[in-house]
């Protein structure tokens, strides 16, 4: 079983939402569609349901070309952010309604929806309407339906995002094992690295209607092919700036410093440095480092950590501190980076080298 995306584009009012497109989904992977908001991610999908009709390219189901074919006709389950179930319907019949429209028998029917709802703590609430429940119970409620139906292909449009952070992070755990034993295609949007890393599985990252790059999630993560994968890959965004390499110096707009670790073996010429926010350090970790005389414009304390927003020769950076550190604004600051931990780009965005970690994981 499989899904192939074959040129699939989508065009509304002469823009492009989504340029050609090949992907290809094998059965039983969980799939993540990655981006910012705008990037696609829910016209994609809906490509792959059927919701709509590309304007160029195929949409191929099991080796069978079904680019025409009504959302009805075939096997899919979708469940979005905004929670959609039938308000007249008990929580039960809600669940049990693709298998009435399946016909099974009754005693199946009844099996089939209290698994469900053991599984997704639904259990005493099943004579309930809707509207009784909360935001989060709906959704589960939504979720709990798509699981019954025993769709080839289940799609997930950022479905944890109005749920409570306890119950969201069990269920981004419980999700890849719930749907493991069916045997579908699952493809789950977020606009969260982090619920990506979580998930597991393969990543799609997407930007503007394009598709960067499609992998194994580790893999995606610690490579980049571009800096825009980086760049979508990582929260807060990835911090760039740009530097020069003459001989054995590096000059990052501040003076030449000895080009150390991988830098040193690049050629002559103009790049652009990229490194998450959780590789600057306040204090040097090590000999093989970079050190960056910065601005600080913004500190932001979460509990445990300190966001510190950096200015450094017009690049805006931010850093994620480990502890709480009570900074003054608009002072010069020092911060540090292991140059193990740089991703090394063209000005055009290509990647020349991935950080030396990265590399070797």
């Amino acid at each position: 079983m499989s899904l192939e995306l074959d040129g699939v584009s989508k065009v509304v009012d002469g823009q492009s939402h989504i340029y050609p497109t090949d992907l290809t989904l094998e059965r039983g992977t969980m799939n993540v569609l990655l981006g910012p908001t705008l990037s696609g991610k829910t016209t994609l999908m809906r490509l792959m349901a059927g919701l709509d009709v590309p304007a160029t390219g195929r949409v191929i189901w099991e080796g069978r070309d079904v680019t025409g074919m009504r959302v009805q006709d075939r096997k899919v389950a979708m469940v979005y952010q905004q929670f959609i179930n039938y308000p007249s319907m008990t929580v039960y019949d809600n669940i049990a309604s693709p298998l009435k429209l399946m016909g099974l028998n009754r005693a199946e029917i009844d099996r089939k929806v209290r698994e469900a709802a053991d599984l997704m703590q639904l259990a005493p609430m099943l004579d309930r309407k809707p509207l009784e429940l909360s935001g989060g119970q709906q959704q589960r409620c939504a979720l709990a339906r798509a699981l019954v139906k025993g769709a080839g292909l289940v799609l997930l449009d950022e479905p944890l995002a109005n749920l409570d952070y306890k119950l969201r992070e069990e269920l981004r755990a419980e999700i890849p094992r719930i749907f493991e034993e069916s045997g579908a295609i699952f493809v789950y949007a977020t606009t969260e690295p982090e619920e990506a890393l979580l998930l597991g599985g393969n990543v799609a990252t997407m930007w503007q209607g394009r598709i960067t790059q499609f992998g194994p999630t580790p893999a995606v993560y610690r490579q980049p092919k571009d800096a825009t994968t980086a760049r979508v890959f990582s929260d807060p965004p990835m911090n760039f700036t740009g530097f020069v390499k003459t001989g054995d110096k590096i000059d990052f707009g501040k003076g030449p410093m000895p080009a150390r670790g991988a830098l040193a073996h690049l050629a002559e010429g103009r790049y652009v440095a990229g490194f998450r926010p959780d590789h600057l350090h306040l204090k040097a970790q090590g000999s093989d480092g970079l050190d960056f005389d910065c601005t600080l414009r913004v500190t932001e304390i979460t509990g445990s950590e300190t966001f510190v927003h950096l200015d450094h020769t017009g690049d805006r950076w931010v850093g994620l501190i480990h502890g709480v550190h009570h900074l003054q604004f608009g002072a010069p600051i020092n911060v540090w980076l292991d140059v193990a931990h740089v991703y090394v780009f063209t000005e055009a965005g290509d990647l020349v080298a991935p950080a030396s970690y990265a590399a070797a994981a």
